[in-house]
Order: structure tokens, then sequence, then C-alpha cells
């Protein structure tokens, strides 16, 4: 009996370590989202971003990219419509979320619609550098996350690199000292979509908020 009560024991102990350990790397956004929505590695420059966009009384964000899977990608894509638009709802403020293809558009609204946060959110069809040139609104929130990167592929990634450099440059005019600037894809082979940009930010008075898998950046 004794042993069977140790050998229970153990069990349970084993059971309570590995819940532990589980909910030690779900990384969540609530209240924001619900906690069964693991954001991993983005989960902690979200939070700080969002964090920062309340603290300085921002209600527009610029998301060029859309998130085509909704939550059920949140670990591997982000979610990063869905996050912006419930932020938005909460907030009494405005998400624009630029693609240029229109299948991933359907997609995007199609999601946020599900969550009855499609209010909040404008979609526009079209060359994000384009659209980013002719924005006549300053922008508080502008995360980068379009030209799609493979970490493979050297001519995609320098393709990639130089096309998060050009929407910046062509928005560049519209941020402002308490903007904020959320970059994904950068801690990975290659540089990551946001190697030249940053290293552009940084020689104007941009500096590194926090380092992650996505890149936060903000003026000193």
């Amino acid at each position: 009996m004794r042993l069977l009560i140790a050998v229970l024991l153990v069990a349970v102990a084993a059971y309570i370590g590995y819940r532990l350990y589980r909910r030690s790397r779900w990384k969540t956004l609530a209240p924001l989202l619900p906690a069964r929505f693991n954001f991993g590695k983005r989960r902690d420059t979200f939070r700080r971003a969002l964090d920062l966009l309340e603290a300085r009384g921002g209600r527009f964000i610029l998301e060029t990219g859309v998130a085509r899977e909704g939550l059920a990608k949140s670990k591997s894509d982000g979610a990063s419509t869905i996050v912006f638009a419930a932020w938005a709802q909460q907030h009494h403020a405005r998400v624009v979320s630029v693609d240029i293809d229109p299948a991933s558009i359907s997609a995007a609204q199609a999601a946020v619609a599900q969550l009855g946060l499609g209010e909040f959110v404008e979609f526009v069809t079209s060359d994000s550098v384009a659209y980013l040139a002719q924005c006549d609104r300053a922008v508080d929130l502008l995360y980068l996350d379009s030209f799609d990167y493979d970490r493979n592929d050297p001519a995609v990634q320098q393709a990639s690199q130089a096309h998060h450099l050009a929407e910046f440059k062509a928005i560049e005019a519209r941020l402002h000292a308490n903007s904020i600037v959320l970059i994904d894809d950068c801690r990975i082979r290659g540089g990551g979509k946001g190697k030249l940009v940053i290293a552009y930010m940084l020689e104007r008075g941009w500096r590194v908020e926090l380092s992650r898998y996505q890149m936060l950046l903000v003026r000193d």
C-alpha cells in the first residue's frame, strides 16, 4: 500500500510539474484575447507595443500585411490584425491593414468579422509602399509585416528587406515623436525583414525598445 501511495504521489507531482511547465511556455494576451490562444515568441512585443500605445494616447494603427489565418495561427503567424482590432475595440481606436493580395484581404476580413471586430478595421487592397506614400494621417503604431521572407533564399530575403525599408521611408513623414514601430520576423537567418529598416532607423534617432522575434522601436 505504501508503495502504491508513493507511486501515486510521484505521478501527481510529475503531472503538476508538467502543467506548470506548459503554463510557463503558454504566452497569452489575456484579457485582450482569450487565454487559450498562445502568441508564443510575439507575445512580449505585442504586449509592450500596446502598453506603450495606450500610455501615449495613440489611436491609429497602420499594418502592412494582413494576418490571413486568424487566431487559429496565433502562435505561428501572430494573428496581428485580430490583436490590433481587439485593442482598437477597447480603446476607441482605428486600424488600417494593407495587403496587395485580394485573397489574403478576404481571409483576414472573414476572421475579423467572425469575432465581431469588423467595424474597427479598414482593409485596403494595394501595394503597401504606394498606399503609405499617400497616407495623410499621423501614425501612432506602425506594424511592418508584408513582403514574405524566405529563410533559405537570399534573393527573397534581400527583396523583403528592401521592401520593408521602402515602406518605412514612404510613411516616415507621418511618424511623430510618440510613434511606435513594430517589425515582424526579425531574429531569423539572414537578418529577417527588419535588417535594413532597423539600421536606417537607428541612424535617425530611433532606438530598440524590445528585441525579440519581433523588434519594437521608439524614438529617443
